[in-house]
């Protein structure tokens, strides 16, 4: 019976709050920790990792709900995929207080608070929708600036300096056809 990490960040910002997440996993004695940078909105492949490395007996630990799970339906799929392998969840900061889901009354509290922050979630997004409909009649709304594009200028001196596409693309941490678009924008003026 080992306790089991997953620790998750949306971005490849967010180095200080992957940090501690894994200070306090490994501070609850996590023997193993699988993390990632991804949305929780993508392919989480390290997370896939941790449902299939758990054994019958073991514990999976998050920091935080928000972390494991990107709505109650997933949440639910995840909590049944640990219950058929006899595996605990438990997450340490759950409104203040740690959860643990092999009490039913655990199992209760994670489900319910799954459901209210599937909703917050959801009515932000709305109001995130609205501001942005609001912000763009007013004539203020610019989106996001593209992360590759503000590269340009790494990207052109790496390729010149005789890196590749590939290796371009891993060390600044962007798409290969992004760095392929800048270099053909290049070549075009």
């Amino acid at each position: 019976m080992v306790n089991v990490g997953y620790a998750r960040v949306s971005t490849v910002d967010q180095v200080a709050g992957l940090e501690a997440q894994e200070r306090d996993l490994g501070a609850t004695g996590c023997t193993k920790v699988f993390t990632e940078r991804v949305s929780s909105v993508a392919e989480r492949a390290q997370l896939a990792s941790a449902l299939d490395y758990v054994r019958e007996g073991d514990t999976l630990v998050v920091t935080r709900l928000d972390r494991l799970a990107r709505s109650t339906a997933d949440l639910l799929a995840i909590i049944a995929t640990l219950e058929r392998k006899s595996v605990g969840l438990k997450i340490l900061d759950f409104g203040g207080q740690p959860v643990d889901t092999k009490s039913p009354s655990g199992r209760l509290i994670v489900t319910l608070f799954g459901a209210v922050a599937q909703f917050e979630r959801e009515l932000l997004l709305c109001r995130q929708r609205e501001g942005i409909a609001k912000a763009k009649a007013e004539g203020k709304y610019r989106g996001r600036a593209p992360t590759a594009r503000r590269l340009a200028p790494q990207v052109r001196a790496m390729s010149a300096a005789g890196v590749g596409a590939s290796i371009i693309a891993q060390q600044l941490r962007v798409s290969r056809s992004s760095v392929y678009r800048i270099l053909a924008d290049e070549s075009l003026s």
